[in-house]
């Protein structure tokens, strides 16, 4: 599907220009990181493939360090990349660049670009979208190309790499047969099975037997005989990928489709009764999920994004926002928990739990969690740890907490009422990183993606024996190479200033300054003494600064000023400069008080800025020294 794309050349492993290269940013800066303090991937166009499993790649930190590993002096510099004798393995070199903007730059999101360009990809690569499973096998099979002759040339065969074997028992003379094969992932059945679980064992237990009009040639019997074939794991890798095969092919309509179907998967599992050997410790067996890339749409298009642990806690993690109610509505575990508890009764008529339901969040079953969680009917028997059908079938309850005639509503339990519990050191939060966006999410989400048209497709386990040190515990830096660190404080400076100067400049008014001096009060209004003078001054200022500066300003400008300075708006009409509001300024604000509140005006804030008073563009003020302007209103 992806060609040649992620070959680099053989002589100094440079790819050669690409055409139609992917226009990269605007002219406005990228927005800093959101409350998250994670950063988001930019999608080209169709690149959402390649964001979730870079994400993946990224918040895998073992994969992360031993890319980090690698030092120019092995992998070469991009600056050099043009030199025909300079060996540049520009993949991996771009893949560093980008992992430390994702960990150290303050943006909302990271343009993949320049890797996508190291890649050779053009413009329509950018907008085509493609299969990610086939895109991480390729990718690895690219990096270790490029790392071939480096110390990181085993590093994605260590971490990824397993076996399985194949054996074939003769019923007759007993003889195995066996043929050992390699994965970086593992591809699982979907079609006709209802969980992960499930879809191993059919795998790595049970036996396919030649018997009948299918028999087996034994080549120690030499003749068709009936025979076992069975398959295991042999070994097992730090990091299990599993990929879900949810795209199948109706042979009746000679068309693909996509299996919606409930397909569980576990956070934690243990492999041991899929393995060949089983005698070692249970945590030689313990996988912990830690990634979930996810399809939406379906078999010919549809958008990718991934739910990711947050390892390290290199992420602020906040709950779901609730109701006023303290109901998470978003959760129909903790909606029907809510409703069923309410009840005198402890309990619900099944004809009258979607009525309810209605009343409750605004929204019917169907609209609101049947996409999700299928109909509220198979919804409860999959939580029959929670509800319990009484009356004969016809009420719904708790379980933990059956009706009883006479008893008082109870509260909901723990688990759906109290809030979250602040981030301890020792545990992990999850995060949806869906390209730009980056928000929080509760593990039960993981639920939501068991089935439906927004489904997980690609499941990231790690060995539970894999624990991470506590100086990286927050420590977006930890092991990034020190050039890298200082390439994004470079880029954070530069952002820094280009933010700086893109705010001034939104937020720049230029003020008409007229000297109090130069006018007389007439007939209620300020009038110019002489037509001749010049006595408008043009002053541009920032918005965001406050009063004060502005006064300061003024002073610098006016350099023969003495004393104290009142600034008053005005505005500019047939009669003359008519004042109607001060902005208050020292020992002048301190003697007028009492006579801004006695007429009503309002009094303004010496460290207030113009912005908070809403001081506009071309606004007109008055300049007085030493005491409030006339009473003119």
């Amino acid at each position: 599907m992806f060609g040649n794309l992620f070959e680099e050349e053989e002589e100094g492993f440079s790819p050669s220009p690409s055409t139609g290269r992917v226009v990269k940013g605007g002219e406005e800066p990228p927005p800093p990181r959101g409350r998250s303090s994670l950063c988001g991937i930019k999608n080209q166009g169709g690149t959402c493939y390649l964001n979730s499993l870079l994400q993946t790649l990224l918040f895998t930190p073992e994969f992360r360090e031993e890319l980090f590993k690698l030092g120019p002096e092995e992998l070469g510099r991009l600056e050099d990349k043009d030199k025909p004798d300079a060996k540049v393995r520009v993949i991996p070199l771009e893949l560093q660049r980008l992992f430390a903007r994702l960990l150290l730059v303050d943006q909302q999101s990271a343009s993949t670009a320049d890797l996508t360009d190291s890649f050779g990809w053009n413009s329509s690569e950018g907008t085509n979208q493609h299969d990610v499973q086939e895109l991480n096998r390729i990718l690895f099979s690219a990096l270790e190309h490029s790392l071939v002759g480096t110390s990181g040339s085993t590093f994605i065969h260590r971490l990824y790499h397993g076996t399985t074997v194949n054996s074939i028992v003769c019923k007759e003379c007993g003889n195995v047969s066996q043929r050992q094969e390699d994965f970086l992932d593992l591809t699982v059945c979907v079609c006709g099975l209802c969980s992960l679980e499930g879809a191993l064992w059919n795998m790595f237990v049970e036996e396919e037997l030649f018997e009948g009009n299918n028999l087996y040639r034994c080549a120690q019997c030499d003749k068709l005989v009936t025979a076992a074939k069975s398959a295991k794991l042999r070994k097992l890798p730090p990091f299990m990928t599993m990929s879900l095969l949810r795209f199948s092919f109706d042979f009746a309509k000679c068309e693909r489709y996509k299996e919606t179907g409930r397909y569980t998967f576990p956070l934690t599992i243990n492999l041991r009764p899929f393995c060949e050997q089983t005698d070692g410790e249970d945590s030689d067996y313990s996988y912990e999920l830690f990634s979930v890339i996810i399809h939406k749409g379906g078999c010919y298009g549809g958008h990718y994004h991934v739910y990711i642990r947050d390892i390290d806690q290199l992420g602020q993690w906040e709950p779901p926002v609730r109701t006023s109610s303290g109901l998470e509505e978003d959760d129909p575990l903790s909606v029907l928990t809510a409703i069923i508890v309410q009840e005198p009764s402890k309990s619900v008529l099944l004809d009258q739990l979607g009525q309810k339901l209605m009343n409750k969040i605004g929204s019917s079953w169907s609209k609101k969690f049947r996409k999700h969680y299928g109909p509220i009917g198979k919804f409860l028997q999959s939580h029959n740890d929670v509800f319990i059908l009484v009356s004969n079938g016809t009420r719904v309850a708790l379980k933990a907490n059956p009706p009883t005639p006479g008893t008082e509503p109870s509260t909901p339990t723990d688990q759906t009422t109290s809030p979250d519990p602040s981030p301890a050191l020792d545990v992990s939060y999850w995060f949806d990183l869906n390209d730009s966006t980056v928000t929080s999410i509760r593990e039960s989400d993981i639920e939501k993606q068991f089935q439906g048209k927004e489904s997980a497709y690609m499941l990231f386990y790690r060995k539970t024996q894999l624990h991470r040190p506590s100086e990286a515990r927050k420590n977006r830096q930890y092991k990034v190479p020190p050039h890298l660190v200082q390439m994004a404080q470079e880029e954070n400076s530069k952002l820094q200033q280009r933010r700086y100067a893109g705010t001034t400049s939104n937020n720049s008014v230029e003020l008409h300054l007229h000297l109090a001096p130069s006018y007389r009060l007439e007939n209620g209004a300020l009038q110019p003494i002489s037509k001749e003078q010049n006595r408008i001054t043009t002053l541009t200022f920032d918005r965001r600064k406050t009063v004060g500066d502005l006064r300061l300003a003024i002073y610098q400008m006016q350099e023969l000023w003495e004393g104290d300075m009142a600034l008053t708006l005005a505005k500019c009409l047939p009669a003359g400069l008519h004042l109607y509001n001060t902005l208050t300024g020292n020992s002048w604000h301190l003697r007028r008080l009492d006579w801004c509140e006695e007429v009503g005006e309002p009094l303004m804030d010496e460290d207030a800025s113009l912005s908070e008073l809403k001081i506009s563009n071309g606004e007109t003020l008055v300049v007085t020294e030493g005491q409030l302007p006339p009473k003119v209103f």
